[in-house]
């Protein structure tokens, strides 16, 4: 598994256990530390992910919300969530990272922990939410 798919995993167990138990993202990058099987890169890019969804969850879920035809985020299955809120957040603050890179990669891991249809929500969610929103710098 390549460090950034491993710093994805990572970034997504810690925002589903924050969202399980209720708690903030701080407590989150807290026990990133605590993560078995990561290594420095991609415990870096997992903090990187999930303070870029504390600094912007507001606007994330705003955008989720309009992406999401019936569904508002917090109506969304909790593993789901957590992946539309980080696939959200590469598409629209880490320019660096291809769309469709994101979009593939969280759908993969929608697959991995989510129900039959996760992999096929997460891809049209995040396809809406690349399609509709401009690229970071474009702006003129």
């Amino acid at each position: 598994m390549g460090r950034r798919r491993l710093g994805r995993e990572t970034a997504f167990k810690a925002l589903y256990r924050v969202d399980l138990l209720g708690k903030g993202t701080e407590d989150a990058l807290a026990h990133l530390p605590d993560q078995k099987g990561t290594d420095e890169e991609a415990t870096r890019f997992a903090r990187e992910l999930l303070e870029s969804v504390a600094a912007h969850r507001t606007e994330v879920d705003r955008v989720l919300d309009g992406a999401s035809d019936r569904w508002d985020v917090e109506r969304m299955a909790v593993v789901d969530r957590a992946l539309l809120r980080l696939g959200c957040v590469e598409i629209m603050y880490l320019p660096w990272v291809p769309d469709a890179v994101s979009i593939d990669e969280y759908v993969e891991i929608a697959k991995k922990y989510g129900s039959e249809e996760s992999g096929r929500f997460v891809n049209a969610v995040l396809d809406r939410v690349a399609r509709e929103r401009k690229p970071r710098g474009s702006e003129t």
